[in-house]
């Protein structure tokens, strides 16, 4: 179906600096003119978006708990922008970015564990080194990419409004294995982030579950990228999970809650995109750290006790 003539993807042009070449920006933003709900759930493309927002939201948001409640911030950062230099180097070389993309989040997601385990190596070390060499790997692809480098760029933003049926069958494939996993493992991964040592002494296979949680958080992410962007999609898995934390005490509630926050916040920031022609994938982050600071201001557990 050809674009209302009120409604266009918003391409504006921006000076990159990279080898001398000007390169444009990646459609991220909605150019909106008198148009309502109706107008927006009647373009294909525009259904796709609302659909991988909903999903990757809930994935991401449901994720966080993981994320959160066992410390690993920084091995969702290291991760995060692991997928993004991969996804950068495979373009350079002339691959697929998501195959590069999804074997760097993994190839991340497992190094982070075992690399925390050795002697001599705290976890924030690790991650330091790994976050650093992900980094330098992504800022060289960059700039050895060819022309105008717009596909790369728009790895950095993300946008929703180029998903495919492919992009939503990935994702929807990840959102189903994270539901089974939580289906057939909650008692074991409750008692892990309640007590881990005494999950350890009663035979729970503790760091296999860990694990499992990396390598889900690098698939998800790898899945995610093009949509979200590699500098955004961090901030999709932390903070729902960041904001259910401060308004329950229940475990299952913690997972139900970050995961309808995650996805409200994609599919508010998505039709702020859509009414104000906005980023996309900003617009979501900063929704999504809306909640989070008004969930400091009211949480119950502000004053320290328990109901």
């Amino acid at each position: 179906m050809p674009l209302h003539p009120k409604l266009s993807i918003s391409m504006e042009y921006e000076t990159r600096g990279f080898g001398g070449h000007d390169a444009p920006a990646p459609p991220l933003c909605i150019s909106r003119e008198g148009q309502g709900m109706e107008s927006f759930l009647s373009y294909e493309f525009l259904r796709r978006a609302l659909v991988m927002a909903l999903v990757s939201g809930g994935v991401c948001g449901a994720l966080g708990v993981f994320v959160v409640l066992w410390r690993m911030s920084l091995v969702g950062v290291c991760i995060s922008h692991a997928a993004f230099a991969g996804a950068l180097l495979a373009l350079w070389l002339g691959f697929p970015p998501l195959a590069g993309g999804l074997a760097a989040a993994l190839g991340a997601a497992s190094l982070a564990g075992p690399l925390a385990e050795r002697p001599g190596f705290s976890l924030d070390t690790a991650m330091g080194v790994i976050f650093s060499l992900v980094m330098s790997v992504a800022m060289l692809a960059l700039g050895l990419l060819p022309g105008a480098r717009t596909e790369g760029l728009g790895l950095i933003w993300g946008s929703l409004l180029t998903v495919t049926d492919f992009d939503l069958g990935l994702m929807g494939a990840a959102a189903l294995l994270l539901c089974l996993v939580l289906l057939l493992f909650f008692k074991e991964i409750q008692a892990i982030i309640g007590q881990s040592r005494t999950a350890l002494a009663a035979g729970i296979p503790v760091r296999a579950i860990r694990y499992a949680s990396l390598l889900l958080l690098g698939l998800v992410v790898a899945f995610a990228l093009k949509a979200v962007g590699g500098l955004l999609i961090y901030s999709l898995i932390v903070t729902p999970a960041a904001t259910a934390l401060q308004l329950t005490y229940s475990l299952r509630g913690m997972f139900l809650l970050s995961a309808f926050l995650g996805a409200a916040a994609a599919v508010a920031g998505l039709w702020l995109s859509f009414r104000f022609s906005l980023p996309a994938g900003a617009a979501i982050v900063l929704v999504a750290a809306l909640v989070l600071a008004l969930s400091l201001v009211f949480s119950p557990k502000k004053d320290g006790r328990r109901p």
